[in-house]
């Protein structure tokens, strides 16, 4: 019975949430930065041969690491309403095999061919989230279950019609390209979260698991991979990205840790001496093979690590602690519906098909980010307006 009033105390964290929603806000911001023109390069992606990074290849390796931290919580949640193991691995697999159908077809929306397709990029997105809302929105228990499984059809069917009627480049057929951004994201979590099951909470087994991701991650630099296994989903051989998560894994089970016995002090003291060793890890493993996302590099993972555990340390005493939650009130729906989030981007550009464009002024420069910025909440504004009106994913 201890055990379960400890968990009631810590199975939502504040400052998890608030940071989840600054990184989904930082994601829109960044992919909207594609259409501007005259901006600083720190902003933007670094190309492949670079060795470094700019703020868009911090954001979905923090948003990697944010999913890593939510799962001791998730999981500690369900197994006190009486979930077993095997319960939750078919939940894992559910919520893996969503986030693939998602990013397989947003990622093919970038490649599609209009003429051959019959429809545009916008129109592929716009109708991608709709399927997607129609077969994963939570819907009232008011509501029928036929009712509910006859709207859940309608968006597998039109899934199906679609990938049927798709043409790419050269009349290429619908095909999982690169998996997308929700593919990658659905791999890492899926080995993180069956480490996180079978791990029963012993911080050995998470941390001896994350030292093999890193190991595998070294490997990957190096191409010491096996060829055969190159067949194989990256997330599943690189190392890196599943290692992003684990991360924020040992992180969350820290935080319980530390929560449970009030020590928020020693926990900070914890975390900055981890990111320090992280730190210096990226620094040590850069002179190897550099520091690259698109290369996922080991000092991409050991940095970005260290940035997101100094963010979320900094959250947790400005909110949990200081009582500042309120100040990020106006993002929140980013945080708390954040798939739904990620889809409001194709929505808002389906919206604004057919009106002018803006001026060539607002497209570049101080003024063009202040723009891109202003997309990322209106995104936020039209979840929340989403979500009041019962629209809310559940995966």
């Amino acid at each position: 019975m201890a055990q379960a009033a400890t968990s009631d105390v810590v199975t939502r964290v504040g400052a998890i949430d608030i940071l989840r929603a600054l990184t989904m806000v930082l994601m829109i911001f960044v992919n909207d930065l594609g259409s501007l023109t005259d901006i600083p390069a720190w902003l933007e992606h670094a190309q492949r041969d670079v060795d470094g990074m700019g703020l868009a290849d911090i954001v979905f390796p923090a948003f990697l690491f944010i999913v890593g931290m939510s799962l001791p919580f998730a999981t500690e949640n369900r197994r006190t309403r009486g979930d077993s193991d095997a319960k939750l691995i078919w939940h894992i697999l559910l919520r893996t095999f969503a986030l693939l159908v998602m990013g397989v077809f947003l990622v093919n929306g970038e490649t599609i061919d209009p003429a051959a397709t019959g429809i545009t990029q916008t129109i592929w997105n716009l109708l991608v989230s709709l399927c997607a809302i129609l077969i994963w929105n939570l819907y009232p228990k008011s509501m029928s279950a036929w009712t509910q499984w006859l709207l859940k059809g309608f968006g597998i069917i039109g899934l199906i019609i679609m990938a049927g009627v798709y043409r790419g480049d050269d009349g290429a057929m619908f095909s999982p390209q690169w998996w997308g951004i929700l593919g990658l994201i659905g791999w890492s979590y899926l080995i993180a979260a069956l480490v996180t099951v079978s791990a029963h909470g012993r911080l050995w087994v998470l941390t001896g698991a994350w030292l093999v991701l890193a190991g595998i991650s070294f490997a990957w630099a190096s191409n010491l991979v096996p060829t055969p296994l190159r067949a194989l989903p990256e997330p599943l051989i690189d190392g890196t990205m599943p290692a992003l998560t684990m991360g924020g894994v040992i992180i969350g089970k820290l935080f319980q840790t530390y929560q449970a016995s009030r020590n928020s002090r020693r926990m900070t003291v914890v975390f900055l001496i981890l990111a320090a060793v992280l730190i210096g890890l990226g620094l040590c493993t850069r002179q190897f093979w550099g520091i690259s996302k698109l290369r996922a590099t080991p000092a991409w993972l050991f940095l970005c690590s260290a940035i997101t555990i100094i963010a979320f340390t900094a959250l947790y005493w400005l909110t949990d602690r200081a009582g500042k939650a309120k100040w990020f009130a106006f993002i929140k729906p980013a945080g708390t519906d954040t798939l739904l989030c990620y889809l409001t981007p194709a929505i808002l550009a389906a919206a604004i098909v057919g009106l002018p464009h803006l001026p060539d002024a607002l497209m570049s420069g101080g003024i063009g980010l202040l723009k891109s910025l202003m997309v990322a909440l209106v995104c936020v504004g039209l979840t929340a307006i989403l979500t009041r009106i019962g629209v809310r994913l559940k995966l």
